[in-house]
């Protein structure tokens, strides 16, 4: 069983920086969700899997020996509602930033960037004239 954890989290981490890396916009986002879900993983794993008795004490014992570790499973879920979130937003802001820029290419991107000065600072993005929305 923990072999098949280790190869899916294996999978998912080396597919999702594969994706993180694309030039790509969409597959970036999604390369960031395969991470996160990699991640969950991980710390699913950290709490015992198998068949081990869950961490309710009946009444009038101590502790169970050989119970389940529940603060894993809810940092699991807290983490899949932020993962959710954070891929929600970022699907949100690619698709803005597709349609006001026309392409979802990281490199057609870069032109949207302030150039460099003679020191090697980025220049400050020009001010809106009068009437005009900011960029």
């Amino acid at each position: 069983m923990s072999w098949l954890l280790l190869l899916g989290v294996a999978s998912l981490t080396s597919s999702g920086i594969y994706l993180l890396l694309s030039r790509d916009l969409l597959r970036s986002v999604i390369g960031l969700t395969l991470l996160g879900t990699a991640i969950n993983l991980v710390l699913f794993t950290s709490g015992r899997i198998g068949p081990v008795q869950p961490p309710i004490v009946p009444d009038g014992l101590a502790a169970l020996a050989d119970a389940a570790n529940p603060l894993p499973q809810a940092l699991v879920l807290t983490a899949i509602v932020i993962g959710f979130a954070l891929a929600c937003l970022a699907l949100v802001l690619a698709v803005a930033l597709r349609e006001d820029e026309g392409t979802d290419r990281v490199d057609a991107l870069r032109g949207t960037e302030p150039g460099e000065g003679e020191d090697g600072k980025p220049l400050p993005m020009p001010m809106p004239e009068d009437g005009e929305a900011p960029r």
